[in-house]
């Protein structure tokens, strides 16, 4: 596999579950009514609202970006992450059957490939220098990393302290998403690996699961929205 092979498992998955959260969010506002909204229509209003509250009140400056990016980015993580609640074998076990090949390598859940994450997070880093160099100048941006924390005669000590801590912000997003799903998958193999007896343990891990899909969407769009609202400050 070269540098351009693709994932067509984790590519496929991905795709399928960003068609499904665009066209979930389509139906709805088609469907909306101020006079008595559905159960899907007050569930994704309170998506909604709770991504709009947190922009608000972690990005200080104006950008009409923050706000669908941010719900983009959770909604999207958080179907892939859900994808590790499924029990471990029945998607590959179907992949399988429809190829007919009974020894298909099938990943059903795209957080679990690190390409993925990675991917998350190399658009959010591009997105941190473009707004960094829009805001601020390439001057402003640079200087960032030249003049801080110690000022203009400290220079190679602050480019040492500030430039890995630049770069390893889209290292730990990326690293972060993948190691705990990965780690969730390999937990779910090994009680796959019980046979019949799955069934309570996956149901038991999969409950305590459920917190981890949450909580890692919700982290990894409140980290972007905050590494962008730094790139909208001045230091």
């Amino acid at each position: 596999m070269g540098f351009w092979a693709i994932n067509v498992d984790t590519m496929m998955i991905s795709l399928l579950l960003g068609t499904f959260f665009l066209g979930l969010f389509r139906y709805c506002i088609k469907s909306a009514t101020a006079s008595k909204p559905g159960g899907l229509q007050n569930f994704l209003e309170i998506i909604v609202e709770m991504v709009q509250s947190n922009v608000k009140n972690s990005f200080s400056s104006k950008n009409q970006l923050i706000g669908p990016l941010a719900l983009t980015i959770f909604c999207w993580i958080f179907l892939m992450n859900a994808m590790d609640l499924i029990p471990v074998d029945w998607i590959p076990l179907l992949a399988q059957t429809v190829a007919g090949d009974p020894h298909l390598y099938f990943k059903a859940v795209p957080t679990t490939d690190l390409n993925i994450t990675l991917g998350f997070s190399i658009s959010v880093f591009f997105l941190m220098i473009y707004y960094s160099v829009k805001i601020k100048g390439l001057g402003g941006f640079l200087g960032e990393f030249a003049f801080h924390p110690f000022g203009k005669w400290a220079l190679p000590l602050n480019l040492i302290l500030e430039l890995p801590g630049f770069l390893a912000k889209p290292v730990s997003l990326a690293l972060r998403l993948y190691g705990n799903f990965f780690a969730g998958e390999v937990i779910f193999l090994v009680i796959a690996l019980v046979g019949y007896w799955q069934l309570p343990l996956h149901f038991g891990w999969a409950v305590f699961h459920i917190l981890v899909v949450t909580l890692q969407a919700y982290l990894f769009m409140m980290l972007t929205i905050a590494y962008l609202n730094q790139a909208h400050t001045h230091h």
